[in-house]
Order: C-alpha cells, then sequence, then structure tokens
C-alpha cells in the first residue's frame, strides 16, 4: 500500500483556502500517494468533494489525519490537530513561524516534521513553489477591488453630456509583487496610478505598468539598492524630503494602498494619523499589512474605521482568502511542486534529502527538535517581538530619528519574486 497525503478542513473561521485542488489531487495520485481529503475541505474555494473524489482523491474524515504520511495545509496545525498527527509525518502549510515560539515547540514535541512554506528560497528551481509571491499577487489585486467598494465613486475619467467624472487619484506605497499587481489592476479600472519605493530599480516596473513613480531622485537614491536587490537605510536627511514628498503627495490622493511587510518584524508604519488626517473626507486607504500591526495609524485588524475626517482605512484580514477559489489552485500548485521534489520516483515514496537547499531552507522540526537556525532556540527561549517602527520615523519627523533598515523586495512582474510582501 502506498503512502498518504491528507488534506484538512481549516479550522480557523477566516480561512476559506484549501491546500489541494482536483488537479493535484490528481497529479498527488500519480506520484503514488493516496489522497484523502476531508469532507468540505474545499467548499470555501468551491471545490466539492465530488471534485476531489472524480480527480482521485477518497473523502473522509478529521480521524484520517492519524494515518498520514504528509498533511498539506494552508495554516500552521494547532494542537489539537497535533494531537491527531503519527509521529514523522511531514506537514507542510504556511507556518507563520515568528512569535510564535510555543507553536513550534508544540509541533517538535508532536515528532512531525514541519515545513514552512514562506521560507521557501528565492531561486529559479523554486519560483513555482513561492507561495508569498502567488498569494501576494492576489492581494494586490484584491485590495484596489476593496478600495473601489469602500470609495463608492467611479474610479475611470468619464466624460458624458452631464458633465465628467473625473478619475480616482491612486497611490500604491511599496512595489513588490503585490504593489505591482495593484498598479496594474487600479490603472485597468482606469484611475490615475502613483507608486513609490526606496529602491530605484522599481522605478522603470511603475512606468512600463503605465503609473508614474514618486521619490526624491538625487545621487542618495540613485545608489540605495544594495546588490541583492535590498533597499539600504537612507540618511536622515533623504528621509526628511521623501517624507515631505509622501506627506503632500498622500494629501491629494483618493485612494492608498500599502503593502510594506519585513520578515520577522511588525510592519513599518509608512503613513501617520496626520497624513490621515490631511485626506479628503471618502478617500479610502487599504492596508495589506495590518495582519503584522499595519502600516497605516489607525488601522484595525478585520474591521473597516472611518476615521473623524471622513477617511475608511480598511483592515481586512487574510486578503487573500478573500478570493479563495482563485488563491486555493495557486497555493495547491506551490505545495504539489515543494512536495514533488521529496518523493523518490522509483520507489513512489517520500524521501526527505535533508542537505536539500529547499529543506534546509524550509525545514522548522525534525525527529522530535526545532531545528531551523532561525528558530532552533524557540523552545528555550521565547522571542520577544521587536517594536513596530513609528510612522513619526519613517513618514513625518524622520530628520530626527533613525530607523532601522527597511527591506522591500525586487520584482519584474506582478508575478516573479519579491521579499517580504503580503
Amino acid at each position: 500500500m502506498g503512502q498518504t497525503v491528507f488534506i484538512p478542513r481549516e479550522l480557523d473561521a477566516n480561512e476559506p483556502r484549501v491546500a489541494a485542488s482536483p488537479e493535484t489531487v490528481k497529479r498527488l495520485a500519480g506520484l503514488g500517494f493516496e489522497v484523502v481529503v476531508e469532507k468540505g475541505a474545499g467548499l470555501g474555494s468551491r471545490i466539492t468533494d465530488q471534485e476531489f473524489a472524480a480527480a482521485g482523491g477518497t473523502i473522509g474524515t478529521a480521524g484520517d489525519a492519524k494515518n498520514a504520511d504528509v498533511v498539506l495545509k494552508v495554516r500552521r496545525p494547532t494542537d489539537a490537530e497535533l494531537k491527531g498527527y503519527k509521529s514523522g509525518a511531514a506537514v507542510i502549510a504556511i507556518m507563520d513561524p515568528y512569535g510564535n515560539d510555543a507553536a513550534l515547540a508544540a509541533m517538535a514535541k508532536a515528532g512531525i516534521t514541519a515545513f514552512s512554506m514562506e521560507f521557501m528560497p528565492r531561486i529559479t528551481r523554486a519560483q513555482v513553489m513561492d507561495v508569498l509571491s502567488s498569494q501576494a499577487n492576489l492581494a494586490g489585486y484584491q485590495a484596489v477591488v476593496d478600495a473601489a467598494a469602500e470609495y463608492d465613486r467611479a474610479l475611470p475619467m468619464m466624460m458624458t453630456a452631464a458633465g465628467t467624472v473625473p478619475a480616482a487619484k491612486t497611490f500604491i506605497m511599496g512595489v513588490g509583487v503585490s504593489g505591482l499587481q495593484a498598479i496594474a489592476t487600479a490603472r485597468r479600472l482606469g484611475a490615475v496610478v502613483t507608486a513609490t519605493d526606496v529602491r530605484p530599480a522599481v522605478k522603470e516596473q511603475v512606468q512600463s505598468l503605465g503609473a508614474k513613480f514618486l521619490a526624491v531622485e538625487d545621487e542618495e537614491f540613485k545608489a540605495a539598492e544594495t546588490a541583492g536587490g535590498y533597499a539600504k537605510e537612507m540618511s536622515k536627511e533623504y528621509q526628511a524630503k521623501q517624507a515631505a514628498l509622501t506627506a503632500e503627495h498622500i494629501a491629494k490622493q483618493d485612494i492608498v494602498i500599502t503593502t510594506a511587510l519585513i520578515p520577522g518584524r511588525p510592519a513599518p508604519k509608512l503613513v501617520s494619523a496626520a497624513m490621515v488626517a490631511s485626506m479628503k473626507p471618502g478617500s479610502v486607504i487599504v492596508d495589506l499589512a495590518v495582519e503584522r500591526g499595519g502600516n497605516v495609524e489607525g488601522a484595525v485588524p478585520g474591521t473597516v474605521v472611518t476615521t473623524e475626517n471622513g477617511v475608511k482605512i480598511v483592515g481586512h484580514l487574510n486578503v487573500p482568502g478573500r478570493v479563495a477559489a482563485s488563491a486555493s489552485l495557486l497555493y495547491a500548485k506551490n505545495l504539489y511542486a515543494f512536495l514533488e521534489t521529496m518523493v523518490d520516483k522509483a520507489t513512489k515514496t517520500l524521501a526527505i534529502k535533508r542537505d536539500d537547499e529547499l529543506v534546509k531552507a524550509t525545514m522548522l522540526t525534525d525527529a522530535g527538535q526545532v531545528v531551523h537556525p532561525s528558530f532552533a532556540k524557540a523552545a528555550g527561549q521565547p522571542r520577544t517581538e521587536p517594536a513596530a517602527i513609528p510612522a513619526t520615523v519613517l513618514v513625518v519627523d524622520a530628520a530626527d530619528k533613525k530607523p532601522a533598515p527597511r527591506r522591500r523586495a525586487a520584482a519584474k512582474s506582478p508575478s516573479p519574486k519579491p521579499e517580504g510582501t503580503a
């Protein structure tokens, strides 16, 4: 009898995605696995049990996890789920390990081999496995859709006999995968789009999508990118000039979308309360980093806040999950592509090569231990969450304080590989 892959229904009520599609179930079966999908696992993504069964899967229950050699999930398993897994099972998911040391210790104690998909190295071989890019791409699209819904005005310019409707002015802060897709989507809807990033290399990408690039383009800016594609820390003088330019620009915008995330840290504050107060009534801000503390002062996770001056700050959680039918198809392909690299084609069994660069980068726990170098001391030394970089540092009083380095990622199109976008 072959080994078993189990696809559970996600327990989080706010998680409609599923870790498989009919296509990947069929392909997993082709690798030699018996695929068991928990009843109802795909309903939040418009995938019925019948579709999974027709692709070669068996519809089961949560209890079938105890026989699984591999568990494919969206979210990190809960303590209750871990009790149902057999020791030695490989569990692959978006683990969100930063600041969750107790959860890492629990996975190690359960004896599972846990892999964190968001740690996939950004190399050519792993592009098809890059969950950050696949999900951020959809988040950027959905951010514009959500902004348009809250804006309650037309985005494109419309000339009619009764008068002209002006185009919405939209500002994208952070030009990674989600930012690029937000630019492209807003442009398709007819908005006038500007974007900013501290890396000069993205200027051409922004312009190629029909948007204008906003930055203080002095000599320091031209040298502001490292060989690895990350942003260098800018001088206090540059920060102050950029802060003034950004603050002046935001006051004129109808829609602002922020996308900045820094791995392992709370999201940097890009938009201060003073900037929000400067915007026109009816303006909309969408904060894609709200789950990590937010880029916008006043953003509330899971809530659309309306400020005293009539600005809406949108803080939806799990934005890729708001387009779950599409997000699940892409995520399932990410998982399949990674799992395929760990299958012995001759014996059709799981054969984890622990010296493989993909495995070393993503493996969190193995043989009862936390093994990832960034978290190896998690069980004994709980991690202290670092403070968020305040908005006064990044966007208002940049000349007065020195911020921590800001890392945003290079991206060449709405789909390939920037770092740390939501």
